[in-house]
Order: structure tokens, then C-alpha cells, then sequence
């Protein structure tokens, strides 16, 4: 089997599908993408993925888009060594009733503080012809753009995203208590905890870990996550935002 990856180091959806390659030990060409400069808007990256978006997993003639039913794919072409999908119905109901949620509440709410935390400045820096224009050329993020503008969202939609990430704190720390965890759903981790896991790890890399302080269950699961042998090849060098932007350093030494 043959696998091509067409992803970016600090895309969150592409750190899902690249936990779970590794977690599978399967070899991978991987194609780097430079969102900032439009790689994903290129013809010949539309033509495999017409979203505009990472990560596009290449299968031999296969082309799967979209990084939910990537991994998805990936546990039912490779289901060994390590599989992430329950084997009985009511628990992959269950597992993919927490992916529901997770793409429904943090995967989109994160979108927010990372673009007025992080992306902001190089948006500023243009002017605002190129603003729009490379706005515009987003088929599945126009809208988005548009409404952050060069100013950034308004204290009102970054509070309302941090209100939704609080409730997936809140969430999480329900799921591993009924689980026993250290996983959403007990010993092992599946596909909601990697669905899960680039959202939360952007969070503390934003230095905005203090928000599950309260919540030991998240601290636990957190923990786990990151001692999987997955999650260092997944997140190599380069992959953290505070690794490409340094403002993000600095901001995060006026807090500490």
C-alpha cells in the first residue's frame, strides 16, 4: 500500500490523520503545504481536493478527503497493529457521536483564537486588495475570512469560542469519569480522543491551558495523549505554532 499525504505541519486536521499513520506504523510520503501563501488553493492540489483544505490522503488510486473520514479510512484499510474503532455497535455509536460534537464544538471554536492569536499579523500586513482576493479564493473558508477582516474577530466571537471550548472541557471531564479513562471512553484511546487531541493541543500551545485547571480529568487525559508513541512523530518540529510565529513566544512570556 502506497500513502501520500498532502497536509500542513500546524493544520489540526492534518495532525489527526498523521497520529494515526504513525500510530500504525505506516510509511507515508508526505507533501508540506504552506497555507499562508495559498499551496492549497494551487490547481493541481484543487484537483485532488476541491475543498481547498487539508489534509488529501493518496492510497494508492484512492483519493479521501476531509480528516474524519480519513481516519475512519485509515482503521478500516489498516486495522493493525493498533485500532481506534470499538468492535461493538453501541460503542462506535458512541465513538462517533463525541467525533459529532468535537467537529461540531472545538475543531470549529479553535479556529477562532488561532487566527486573532496567531494568523492575525500576517493578514494585517497585507494590503487590502490582497486581503480579499486571497479571502476570495477560499471555497470552503470565505465567509470565515471575511467576518475576521484585518481587524481580527471581536471580543464577542472569541469569547463565545472560548465558551464552547469550556463546555468541551466541561464534556471531557464527564466522558473519563464515566469511563474510568484515561480516555473519552476508558483504557484505550479512539478515534474521538484523535479527533480531539490537535484542538486541545493548539489550546496549550496558544498558552491557554489554564482553562481546564479546574478539570484534573482533562489534565489526565492531556497526559495520556501526549505519552502515546504516536504523538512525537506527529507533532515534529515546526508542527506548534509558537515554533513558526515568534509574537506567540513573547506573548506567552508577558503571561508567565
Amino acid at each position: 500500500m502506497a500513502f501520500t499525504l498532502y497536509n500542513a505541519p500546524q493544520s489540526t486536521c492534518s495532525q489527526r490523520v498523521r497520529f494515526v499513520l504513525n500510530a500504525k506504523g505506516l510509511a507515508f510520503e508526505e507533501v508540506k503545504l504552506d497555507l499562508l501563501v495559498g499551496d492549497q488553493l494551487k490547481p493541481d492540489y484543487l484537483a485532488l481536493n476541491p475543498n481547498g483544505v487539508v489534509p488529501t490522503l493518496v492510497h494508492d488510486d484512492t483519493v479521501v478527503i476531509d480528516s474524519s473520514v480519513i481516519i475512519e479510512y485509515l482503521d478500516e484499510v489498516s486495522p493493525e497493529p493498533e485500532n481506534f474503532t470499538p468492535t461493538s455497535p453501541a460503542a462506535r455509536a458512541q465513538m462517533r457521536s463525541h467525533m459529532r460534537f468535537i467537529d461540531e464544538m472545538p475543531a470549529a471554536a479553535v479556529r477562532v483564537p488561532t487566527f486573532n492569536l496567531a494568523f492575525l499579523p500576517r493578514f494585517q500586513a497585507m494590503s487590502p486588495e490582497e486581503f480579499l482576493a486571497f479571502a476570495e479564493s477560499k471555497p470552503l473558508r470565505k465567509e470565515f475570512m471575511l467576518a475576521m477582516g484585518q481587524t481580527g474577530f471581536p471580543q464577542k466571537e472569541m469569547d463565545a469560542a472560548l465558551g464552547r471550548m469550556q463546555r468541551t472541557y466541561e464534556r471531557m471531564e464527564e466522558s473519563i469519569a464515566a469511563s474510568g479513562g484515561p480516555f473519552l471512553m476508558g483504557t484505550k484511546p479512539t478515534l474521538a480522543d484523535i479527533s480531539l487531541m490537535p484542538a486541545v493541543v493548539r489550546m496549550a500551545d496558544l498558552n491557554l491551558d489554564h482553562m481546564w485547571d479546574d478539570r484534573p480529568n482533562v489534565g489526565r487525559w492531556f497526559d495520556a495523549i501526549k505519552a502515546h508513541p504516536a504523538f512525537a512523530p506527529t507533532y515534529y518540529f515546526g508542527s506548534l505554532l509558537t515554533e513558526r510565529f515568534p509574537h506567540l513566544q513573547e506573548m506567552a512570556k508577558k503571561r508567565t
